[in-house]
């Protein structure tokens, strides 16, 4: 029999935690409550190990089961991967089984491109929509390219800031559709010139690269560096975590965050937390904005 590599969130627990990860058991604890949580799947940490034992290769069981596993999230989800009339976007998140906070890497966005923008847009021709969706499309361009294609951040960051600059505006959130559409094309531009090839399309190709990277984040010096600092095995490896993407960037009715049950400083038994109206989780974790305390949230 075949061993499984990958689990739906419905699938597991929290006793899985040493095969599914800290996020991957937690995530499947979550669902098994009945919380809302977009419904996808894990693909284990032994697959990591597998993964360095193979050469650094994702072999083409792992590969096949993650591809059985999108099918399944498409059926749950009501979506479809690469479609032009209901696409699904995910996210493709690291989980070791020890918490490493900010060491390993994360992909938001994926399936997007060209044809699914205009689908999109098409789909939902209000301007507020149009400017959700580019800013989406320049967000996972920028993404994909610093954490799975390693070109530094810097050269999309350079491009932004002298957009911002040309507007005469401070913040991301103050350019409109025409400019991140603008920023899109840019940035596909400055992947080319850096790397010689185009943006890859191919949402299962984006997947698969973008599975691979998070793989490789377990290896990383960042990474390498807090376990000796945390006695935290190499073998262990990561889990990688797939589900759909929701968006906080949508507009000012939505946004992201972060919460606690307990203030982290005292321990004290109360709600803390920290959140950005129409932004996504990259925003409060790279600093480009300040969160606002979760107790002005009601307000």
């Amino acid at each position: 029999m075949a061993k499984k590599w990958v689990y739906m969130f419905s699938e597991g627990d929290m006793t899985m935690r040493n095969l599914l990860g800290g996020k991957g058991a937690n995530l499947a604890e979550m669902t098994g409550i009945g919380l809302p949580v977009p419904q996808g799947f894990t693909i284990t940490t032994e697959a990591c190990t597998q993964y360095y034992e193979d050469g650094r290769k994702i072999n083409d069981e792992i590969m096949g089961q993650t591809m059985e596993y999108v099918a399944k999230m498409e059926e749950i989800n009501g979506k479809k991967f690469g479609d032009l009339k209901n696409p699904l976007l995910v996210s493709v998140r690291s989980g070791a089984r020890a918490s490493m906070p900010g060491m390993m890497d994360t992909i938001l966005n994926l399936g997007l491109n060209d044809e699914v923008v205009a689908a999109m847009i098409a789909g939902n021709p209000d301007p507020a929509f149009e400017r959700f969706v580019y800013d989406s499309y320049r967000r996972f361009i920028q993404m994909f390219s610093d954490v799975v294609m390693e070109v530094g951040k810097k050269y999309f960051e350079k491009l932004i800031d002298e957009m911002k600059a040309a507007k005469g505006v401070q913040y991301d959130v103050d350019l409109n559709a025409a400019d991140l559409k603008k920023l899109a094309e840019q940035f596909k531009a400055e992947y080319k010139k850096q790397l010689g090839s185009d943006f890859p399309s191919d949402p299962v190709e984006q997947l698969k690269l973008a599975i691979e990277a998070v793989i490789r984040s377990w290896d990383n010096p960042r990474a390498n560096v807090y376990r000796r600092d945390n006695d935290i095995p190499y073998s262990w490896g990561t889990a990688v975590n797939v589900m759909p993407m929701v968006f906080g960037n949508l507009n000012n009715e939505s946004g992201t965050g972060v919460a606690f049950t307990r203030d982290p400083a005292t321990g004290e038994k109360k709600l803390m937390g920290e959140f950005l109206k129409n932004a996504q989780g990259e925003d409060v974790v790279a600093g480009v904005r300040t969160p606002m305390p979760i107790a002005q949230m009601e307000q």
